[in-house]
């Protein structure tokens, strides 16, 4: 019985380590679509309208993923933490503890997602020939 349990505190602790990877791959994903966006601008339209606008598309899009992916981080690292040290003392907090830091990590995949949708908007002048 008590070996079951130190499997189970075993899991509890590793868990959060899971999200935290899940993360990481977030930004991995990001930088890959934010790569595909960057384009070369001819030095005549460096300071064009567009060209300013999907610099900073792309650049605010690169500071909202990782600045949630940070706080996510932090997120799921404190509540990793509680829920081991909870189910070490009460294995019955486990499920509703584990809830909350999937909770904690949906935070990271919002950032994502604001973060695709603000490289959208990432539209470079046209070249001229």
């Amino acid at each position: 019985m008590l070996y079951a349990h130190q499997n189970s505190n075993f899991f509890c602790s590793y868990c959060s380590v899971i999200f935290c990877e899940t993360v990481a791959i977030y930004g991995v994903i990001v930088a890959i679509i934010l790569q595909t966006k960057l384009e070369s601008v001819p030095s005549a339209q460096i300071y064009a309208p567009e060209s300013l606008r999907a610099g900073y598309a792309i650049f605010a899009s690169g500071i909202i993923v990782g600045f949630a992916n940070l706080v996510c981080g932090l997120c799921v690292g404190i509540i990793g933490s509680s829920c081991a040290l909870s189910d070490a003392q009460n294995s019955s907090l486990f499920v509703k503890i584990l809830v909350i830091e999937i909770f904690g990590s949906a935070l990271g995949l919002f950032g994502v997602i604001v973060g695709i949708i603000m490289s959208a908007q990432a539209t470079w002048p046209a070249k001229s020939v």
